[in-house]
């Protein structure tokens, strides 16, 4: 990818004047880091901005400049009076919260997609993506770069958290030489490398741990295909004070287990008959996306999801989903 787009993207952003930022449910540290990036590239320009997310952002991401900014309340603003949205890390347009508006938007409002992750489906007027990217925060410092915009504390500080976030600290197959040495630079651009990780690593709470262990306890390995998996019901996690941000980054955690080419976790969601699945792999050979979109889910080759409906049952020793 040129710089020519990112040239584009920023044109665009500078000539708009009134811009809503969206980034998708749920939201994860590279999703909630890119967002409040552009809110103060946003404030740098002294743009007029919006920043919504259907899902409120974990408190774990406080430190995040901006974070305080994002709604979740869709009934707060009017959808039509935005002639820029830009959506960030959003590789489906029903993660938005917005897929009507969206999809049936007005002629003047141009709409602006940021990703790292494959292509599923077109809704952007101009796509800023890069399925090879760490993560949509490193899109997001490229295009600072191809714009000769001054790199602040609190945009190193955004940039960083989207980078560690998204490659488990640099040790994912996502992170190439180029990703460590932007992590570097935002090190040395004012970026709080011991605070991010205190927030997004170190973080765990006791039941949270607890929950980690169940999911632990559940792990077979098929023998024959080298896959290994595990479930974490509903039953598991009731009663227990744990966030679905404090689950994230088990998946990436069961798949260090020796000797297995690929992982499957299946988690109940807490608030409906919903299945979570999270699909793994080290292994160069493997493509677990293409099993993710066979469920209707989508991701990165090395890590993707799907949500299924039903409930995790167990019969006679084996998991089944009803």
């Amino acid at each position: 990818m040129n710089n020519e787009i990112f040239k584009i993207a920023y044109n665009k952003i500078q000539a708009a004047k009134n811009i809503l930022l969206v980034t998708h449910n749920k939201p994860d540290g590279d999703a909630l880091s890119s967002i409040c990036a552009l809110q103060e590239v946003c404030a740098i320009e002294k743009k007029r901005v919006t920043a919504f997310c259907v899902d409120q952002p974990a408190s774990q991401f406080a430190f995040l400049p901006h974070l305080e900014k994002i709604i979740s309340d869709r009934t707060s603003f009017n959808f039509f009076e935005f002639d820029l949205i830009i959506a960030l890390d959003c590789g489906q347009l029903s993660r938005t919260g917005l897929t009507n508006e969206i999809g049936n938007r007005d002629a003047g409002q141009f709409v602006i997609e940021i990703d790292h992750h494959p292509k599923v489906k077109d809704y952007a007027d101009l796509e800023v993506r890069d399925p090879y990217g760490s993560s949509t925060a490193e899109l997001i410092y490229r295009l600072l770069r191809a714009n000769d915009i001054r790199i602040n504390k609190n945009l190193a500080n955004c940039i960083l958290t989207g980078i560690l976030t998204d490659t488990g600290n640099l040790l994912y197959e996502s992170t190439s030489d180029q990703t460590i040495q932007i992590a570097s630079e935002m090190i040395t651009r004012g970026a709080r490398f011991p605070k991010i990780v205190d927030n997004t690593w170190r973080n765990k709470s006791l039941d949270a741990m607890k929950v980690w262990g169940e999911a632990m306890k559940n792990l077979v390995i098929n023998e024959k295909y080298q896959v290994a998996f595990s479930v974490l019901t509903r039953d598991m996690i009731e009663g227990k004070n744990v966030s679905d941000e404090e689950l994230e980054g088990l998946s990436g955690f069961l798949n260090n287990l020796y000797g297995i080419k690929a992982l499957l976790l299946l988690r109940e969601e807490k608030d409906a008959k919903k299945i979570k699945g999270s699909l793994r792999t080290a292994d160069p050979q493997i493509n677990v996306a293409t099993l993710a979109r066979y469920f209707g889910g989508g991701g990165h080759i090395r890590a993707s999801g799907f949500m299924l409906d039903g409930q995790l049952v167990k019969e006679k020793g084996i998991w089944q989903i009803k």
